[in-house]
């Protein structure tokens, strides 16, 4: 049957300028731009009008221009996909790989903008006018921190390893020996193995994959020779019938040999740390201290900083870094170098770091925790119970040794741990036991609020 053009439910879709100009597409014009709303938008509508065109003459009329706007949001979303938006880590894990790692501290970020919405020195000196070194001030605080003569940075720890092994290894019959057990593949399955041959260098294991002893090292040592290299375990333990050597043992060989040696330390833990799960891991000036030529770490680790590679060792083997053509093609851009040197700032003042927030004073804690459940339930919410939990450094560091706490429990299941995922700012929690477990070790006390009122949003459903 033909529907008649006045009751023809096709004529009742808002035109398409009401579409776009619902106030639920202003956010989305102001990313994606005017055009690319009006491509989806005409998309969506001309969806919705050829399902409507078989429909019958008596069924309601179609959807609204605030409906049609909320399709195109989500279509817009799903072709583009949604901007970076700043999310609650609620997890208990610090250094969160999927949620960027390590948080800068809130002064130095307070302070980037200044220095990225103008110019700035990056590689000027102004007392002569004259172009000067991008990493001229990143030096020195990485040698005061580290006791290393000379330090460079890259843009990743990947790329610390890779230069390094292109400058000091790279070449026909240049050969690296490194223990089997530490041929290790880092995120993204990046492996060691691999890393060495793109770097153009000889791979010679020793040892076996759960000991390895100096003897096996010596034995290695050849005409080929270029480096010893060692690499720390960052997301796994050996444990058992083992044996290793110690850097300190490595550097007195190399020493021996006048074979230059390298350890990957990887987390970015310049100095050590007091807490009980990092006893095991050797900081970068202790490696220094131990006579290793060259250290390369992470500075979105332990560190707090910004993604990049620290690299820290003896001057004459850094500059043979720095002269290769790798290390232009690798260096970061200003807006890293400026969040690394407020961080390093603020290591060598002794400044408390966000890391911090794992080891906070219990009763303090308690007192938090408490206090949030209070806001809660006088939002609305159900008021969480306060649990036994445990937190985690991350990003490799420590995989087995948790760090002892509480936390909040919620309930409402994965439905809860979903809406909350997806609220404005995002809370990533995780489950146990039917419940939601929200950590504030690694939120933010400045966040409280907003966790209080992403969570009274987030549900329960009606």
């Amino acid at each position: 049957m033909t529907i008649p053009v006045r009751d023809d439910p096709r004529r009742r879709i808002p035109p398409l300028d009401r579409v776009l100009g619902d106030a639920g597409l202003e956010r989305h014009t102001r990313v994606y731009g005017r055009e690319a709303v009006r491509v989806q938008a005409r998309r969506v509508v001309e969806e919705v009008r050829g399902g409507l065109g078989g429909g019958d003459a008596e069924e309601a009329g179609g959807p609204s221009a605030p409906e049609l706007a909320a399709r195109v949001a989500v279509r817009l979303d799903q072709v583009f996909g949604r901007p970076l938006t700043r999310a609650l880590n609620a997890t208990g894990i610090f250094i969160h790989t999927n949620l960027g790692r390590s948080p800068l501290p809130r002064e130095v970020a307070r302070e980037l903008p200044a220095l990225l919405d103008a110019y700035c020195n990056l590689e000027m000196d102004l007392a002569t006018g004259q172009r000067s070194d991008r990493n001229r001030r990143a030096r020195p605080l990485l040698a005061a921190l580290t006791g290393a003569e000379d330090a460079a940075v890259v843009n990743n720890n990947a790329a610390a390893v890779v230069l390094a092994l292109a400058a000091l290894a790279g070449g026909p019959a240049r050969q690296v020996v490194v223990s089997r057990g530490e041929l290790v593949e880092i995120g993204g399955s990046f492996r060691i193995p691999e890393m060495m041959a793109a770097a153009g260098a000889e791979l010679v294991e020793v040892g076996t994959t759960n000991r390895v002893r100096p003897a096996d090292y010596r034995a290695a040592l050849g005409d080929g020779t270029a480096l010893l290299l060692k690499v720390f375990p960052s997301n796994y333990r050996i444990v058992g019938f083992t044996a290793s050597v110690s850097p300190a043992e490595l550097a007195a060989l190399g020493r021996e040999r006048g074979v230059p040696v390298m350890v990957d330390e990887g987390s970015g833990l310049l100095r050590r740390h007091p807490a009980p799960q990092l006893a095991d891991h050797p900081s970068v000036e202790e490696l220094i201290a131990a006579g290793c030529d060259l250290v390369t770490s992470s500075g979105d680790k332990l560190l707090g900083g910004p993604q990049a590679g620290l690299l820290a060792g003896r001057r004459e083997v850094v500059e043979r870094l720095r002269r290769h053509p790798l290390y232009r093609a690798l260096r970061p851009d200003r807006a890293t170098y400026a969040a690394l040197e407020a961080v390093l700032r603020r290591h060598l003042a002794g400044e408390p770091m966000p890391l911090d927030r794992l080891w906070p004073d219990p009763a303090a804690h308690r007192r938090r925790l408490e206090g949030v459940a209070r806001a809660l339930a006088e939002a609305g919410a159900p008021e969480p119970e306060v649990v036994p939990a445990e937190a985690f450094l991350g990003g490799g560091s420590a995989p087995e040794r948790p760090i002892p706490g509480e936390a909040l429990a919620l309930p409402g299941g994965d439905a809860l741990l979903a809406r909350l995922r997806a609220g404005d700012p995002p809370v990533v929690g995780y489950m146990r036991e039917d419940r939601v477990i929200l950590d504030l070790r690694t939120v933010d006390p400045e966040d409280d609020a907003a966790l209080v009122a992403a969570v009274r949003r987030a549900g329960p459903e009606e």
